[in-house]
């Protein structure tokens, strides 16, 4: 080399050897490093620490050697403002040649003669950056996937705490004890545990497997939710109680009334088929009363819980009830009906001018018998009623051709 190509060659180094620096330390310094440095580490993670040690470790040891050797070229040149051959040969092979001496490897066991001695390998400068760069690269890959999937799990993990903590609080102020809280507990210490030792056992494909606290949070939040349901329970417990007492009280009412209206169907109706009548509030005010006056022990949660389904089974079965009962008061109804039809076809045969009509007073007649005695024929009267329907309408159509 020239003096001025060495001179060049050592600037483009220099600048080279910086950008190297950085690069380094900026990874030491990258979150994810540290906290693979920080933590007590198990299984896959604890196996990927080991290798970027190791990788880490090889990359500094090398770009030590490459410092020293570029180190030495700068010291030679400072020594020489106009350096000669001599200098200029020794810098060519500095910058140029095989001047990076690798540390010696022991010589396998089984690869040894009587003669064998450590051996080191030479590189040029070149050579050096080019055996550091992949080194480097390996190293950051393997940093930037822990840390992006640890952090999604940190992130993940203290969101279900969270979760977990608002539970305890309202467990807390509420009192009692809570198994389906228990149990979330115990899963989510398990797998907090893998996330902070282990994060990499949770990665799929290189990504964050947050299935498991995805699961616990939604039961957290059912938990909490179930628990808020107890709050309000709690603060408005006298407000709930009348208004299930107030269903109850209308749910007795139209139980009498149903039985009333049953009673008046079986004297007026023959052989009616009648739907089951439900007799659920007696049972339903004693379940009241307990719940009103609760044994001693007994938390907000599990009032809360027996609260909403005493509601539930309120409303469920005055709904029951009243739909028996339009069942049942529908075959009266059914009665007005045809009542009023077998009146509608009266008034039309006379208007026809029918009235005097033999057959079809005879039919009248027979047709208001049915449905003016009791008990009355529902399915006779409709027969009879069809019968005296389709004796007008062919009396019209007689009249009309």
């Amino acid at each position: 080399m020239s003096r001025d190509e060495a001179d060049r060659a050592l600037a483009r180094l220099r600048d080279e050897r910086e950008r190297i620096s950085a690069a380094l330390l900026e990874l030491e310094a990258h979150q994810g490093y540290q906290l693979l440095e920080g933590a007590a580490l198990d299984g896959e993670t604890q196996r990927l620490r080991s290798e970027v040690r190791a990788g880490l470790a090889s990359l500094w040891a090398l770009f030590d050697v490459y410092g020293r050797v570029l180190g030495a070229a700068e010291e030679l040149r400072a020594r020489h403002g106009k350096p000669g051959q001599t200098q200029l040969k020794e810098l060519t092979w500095l910058l140029a040649g095989p001047s990076v001496e690798l540390p010696a490897e022991e010589v396998p066991l089984e690869r040894r003669t009587l003669l064998s001695v450590p051996s080191g390998e030479k590189l040029t400068l070149r050579a050096a950056v080019e055996r550091m760069t992949p080194l480097y690269e390996e190293a950051a890959r393997a940093v930037a996937a822990l840390d992006a999937v640890w952090s999604a799990l940190l992130s993940r993990l203290a969101e279900v705490e969270a979760e977990r903590r608002g539970a305890e609080e309202l467990l807390e102020s509420l009192g009692g004890t809570e198994p389906e809280l228990d149990r979330l507990r115990a899963d989510l210490a398990a797998v907090a545990a893998v996330v902070r030792s282990d994060p990499m056992a949770l990665a799929r494909d290189g990504r964050a497997d947050t299935g498991r606290l995805d699961a616990l949070r939604t039961g957290l939040a059912e938990v909490r939710r179930g628990l808020e349901e107890a709050e309000r329970l709690r603060d408005g417990f006298a407000d709930r109680v009348r208004a299930v007492a107030a269903v109850l009280d209308q749910l007795h009412a139209t139980e009498a009334e149903a039985r009333q209206v049953r009673d008046e169907v079986l004297a007026k109706i023959v052989n009616p088929t009648l739907p089951e009548l439900p007799e659920l509030s007696a049972a339903l005010a004693d379940r009241l009363a307990a719940v009103a006056r609760p044994a001693q022990g007994v938390g907000w949660s599990d009032l809360a819980q027996r609260v909403a389904g005493l509601e539930r089974a309120a409303n469920d079965a005055l709904a029951r009830t009243r739909e028996a009962a339009g069942v049942i008061r529908g075959l009266l109804d059914r009665r007005e009906e045809l009542r009023g039809r077998l009146e509608g076809y009266r008034v039309k045969a006379a208007r026809l001018g029918h009235a005097e009509d033999t057959e079809l007073i005879q039919i009248y007649e027979q047709a208001r018998e049915l449905l003016w005695t009791s008990p009355c024929d529902l399915r006779k009267a409709t027969v009879t009623l069809s019968g005296y329907q389709q004796a007008i309408n062919a009396r019209t159509k007689g009249v009309e051709r």
